[in-house]
């Protein structure tokens, strides 16, 4: 690109970019709209039935009793630092992610808050960073997961190491008083540090002891070895430890749990006894991996009452924040839960109806647009004055034929069925392919070469944010924006977008709303 046209187009960006922060404010966008699904009965309602009420109820995808119709969580943008807060659809329904949608087009957003549906404004879970509770972490991309409940889109909290959260806790159990929990998580977003952990810790933000918290714990992290398999596991972190059972030996009762949506409980009566179970949180029974004994050493328990998410009780501090995980919604509850509660519970879970949804699904229509904090408003198109592929800016009052060169139809990989292919929205029969490496839309040819080279795998996001399209006959290389033009590129190499300097940031793209 010549030096005189890259300026070029660093202010047309910039002009377009202020244009369309002054028609966002004056106009704002248009959501899509989604039926609401509200259940008769939540969890927490199911808790208190049973006498054991809970005390914190946390969710990014739905409402924990049947009558909640606040808040779920709060979103930042990027674009101007503002906040909105995410409700339900309706009373006892699913979150509104098309409020989101709306609120986060054009920029990223982080999740700031998750507010505790009981109303105690005390075990509201904010993120431990700047600007948050204090400490060295972020708060997670609101958008790397989205999902759906009941048929309702919805967007998962997606923690990737840095990111962690924290309340001080009110009305949560303290000292050796009775406590149960439960969190649905996933087995396909975890890894081995300390520590993915929902539930009881300590006030301090540092390990004051054996016994100082009660949380669950998921991961494959093995604390003290000797573990069979390779998890992820469900485990309590008790503090100065991380139990399979009683004891500080592997419990041969243990089993991995991989599904992609995973129930996880805890329960500890404080003084002599505590169980685990898990299960499939889209259908099955509860697995009880163990009930019996508390370990050696933490009998009586000493919870200080605060809630972590995220991260081990001393986060921030001794590097415990070094946890992946996934969590979708969870609860705290006062007392020892029985067995029957918690069936009822589960059974309230794989009801709810989760399930994965991917925004590149053949016929679906999607819109890639950069992460990299310099692009956040450009989208993946193609030039109107050639074939060749670029990023470039797009809003609400973009024309029509803007909008439909940044939106492609989902295909069947050309090359592959397993992987995706790419077809214009506005030019039927053109494909998305890389040629000499540089990105292009070209009429589709019936040869192996062109259906290799229009063939793109997707993958979790090389940043840990959205998604990477990896070349299928390429497969180190990944579409990348480089001084606004698309190419394929592997994380350093001799040509110049193959520039390892923000590579991973270049790579990854969220699967936005199609705009046309």
């Amino acid at each position: 690109m010549v030096p005189e046209l890259h300026i070029f187009r660093r202010l047309r960006r910039g002009l377009i970019a202020s244009l369309a922060a002054v028609a966002l404010a004056l106009t704002g966008l248009v959501a899509f709209s989604e039926a609401s699904h509200a259940a008769t009965q939540g969890p927490c309602d199911i808790y208190a039935a049973g006498g054991t009420p809970c005390v914190a109820a946390h969710s990014t995808t739905r409402a924990l009793f049947a009558s909640y119709n606040g808040p779920l969580y709060q979103v930042q943008r990027a674009s101007d630092s503002t906040f909105k807060n995410i409700g339900v659809l309706s009373a006892g329904g699913v979150a509104d992610a098309a409020a989101q949608d709306s609120f986060c087009a054009g920029t990223t957003c982080t999740i700031t808050r998750l507010y505790d549906q009981t109303g105690s404004s005390g075990n509201t879970l904010v993120y431990q960073g700047p600007g948050g509770t204090g400490g060295a972490d972020t708060a997670a991309n609101a958008t790397t997961e989205a999902v759906s409940v009941g048929g309702q889109k919805a967007y998962a909290l997606y923690i990737n190491p840095g990111n962690s959260y924290f309340a001080g806790g009110s009305g949560v159990p303290t000292g050796s008083s009775p406590e149960g929990a439960y969190m649905i998580t996933s087995g396909t977003h975890v890894n081995n540090g300390c520590c993915f952990d929902y539930g009881n810790t300590e006030t301090d933000h540092h390990a004051d002891g054996n016994g100082a918290m009660d949380a669950i714990n998921f991961g494959t992290e093995c604390w003290f070895g000797g573990c069979s398999g390779t998890g992820p596991w469900v485990q309590a972190d008790l503090e100065n430890g991380l139990f399979t059972g009683g004891s500080k030996a592997w419990n041969p009762s243990q089993v991995s749990e991989t599904s992609h949506f995973v129930t996880a409980m805890l329960r500890n009566n404080g003084t002599t006894q505590m169980a685990l179970k898990g299960a499939n949180a889209q259908s099955g029974s509860l697995t009880q991996f163990y009930s019996g004994a508390l370990p050696t050493g933490y009998n009586p328990m000493h919870k200080q009452g605060a809630i972590i998410l995220g991260s081990g009780g001393d986060c921030c501090q001794t590097n415990r924040n070094a946890s992946a995980g996934t969590f979708y919604e969870g609860a705290m509850v006062k007392g020892y839960p029985s067995d029957a509660t918690d069936a009822a519970v589960q059974a309230n879970i794989t009801a709810a109806g989760y399930s994965t949804t991917s925004p590149f699904t053949p016929g679906a229509k999607v819109s890639l647009q950069a992460t990299t904090s310099c692009c956040t408003g450009d989208y993946l198109q193609h030039d109107a004055g050639d074939d060749k592929v670029v990023i470039a800016p797009v809003t609400s009052s973009s024309s029509a034929t803007d909008k439909g060169d940044a939106t492609w139809i989902v295909r069947a990989g050309l090359a592959n069925s397993n992987c995706v292919s790419f077809e214009s929205a506005n030019a039927s029969g053109k494909y998305l392919r890389h040629y000499a490496f540089q990105l292009h839309l070209q009429p589709k040819a019936d040869t192996s070469q062109f259906a290799a080279d229009a063939t793109f795998c997707p993958k979790p996001g090389n940043s840990g944010t959205g998604y990477s399209l990896q070349s299928f006959n390429f497969p180190t290389k990944y579409i990348r924006h480089y001084s606004f033009t698309g190419y394929v590129a592997s994380n350093g190499g001799t040509n110049a977008w193959d520039n390892p300097s923000s590579w991973a940031q270049d790579t990854s793209w969220l699967a936005a709303a199609p705009w046309s």
